[in-house]
């Protein structure tokens, strides 16, 4: 088996394993504000394939990953659709990102490929976007504008420093 697929398949299950077991269970007061966000660090499976992965293979892992979690977390779809859609943005923003020689094929865009601050910017982007998705899926109405906005906020901000700690602990190159 391709060394590539195989780091990935790990990536998927390890991912999964952490989101689900460890931090699903974490209860931050249940009401109170800090009731309001979730830590999510699976897509970071989809925003670590490799530059040159074939969009409708993007958008089936993204997929693939999401329903994954959804059938743990008991949702019915959410965590699909925020996939699908980082999935689908994700060589959008890779284009916008790009540098002058362009990527190598077959490596993925890692901090240690893309550098620190284009990576941090990259997953940003791509985790904003995911989250907003999310809770939009999750509360399914404009009215909650407001919770919306607080909760990506602040598992924003809450998710962010374990990707960029995943990023300098298991430093990827491939």
């Amino acid at each position: 088996m391709n060394r590539l697929v195989f780091v990935n398949i790990l990536r998927f299950l390890g991912l999964v394993v952490l989101q689900v077991f460890i931090l699903q269970g974490l209860n931050f007061g249940g009401n109170s504000i800090l009731g309001y966000f979730h830590i999510i660090i699976y897509p970071l499976f989809i925003l670590l394939l490799p530059h040159d992965i074939p969009n409708w293979a993007l958008i089936l892992l993204g997929f693939l990953i999401g329903i994954t979690i959804d059938l743990f977390y008991n949702s019915i779809g959410v965590h699909a659709a925020a996939s699908v859609l980082t999935a689908t943005l994700r060589p959008i923003i890779l284009k916008m990102q790009e540098p002058n020689g362009g990527y190598t094929s077959g490596q993925s865009p890692t901090r240690y490929r893309l550098g620190t601050g284009p990576f941090i910017r990259y997953t940003s982007i791509l985790y904003g976007i995911h989250l907003i998705w999310y809770f939009s899926m999750e509360l399914f109405t404009i009215a909650y504008i407001d919770q919306i906005l607080v909760r990506s906020i602040i598992s924003f901000f809450i998710s962010m420093p374990l990707v960029i700690l995943y990023s300098f602990l298991l430093n990827p190159k491939n």
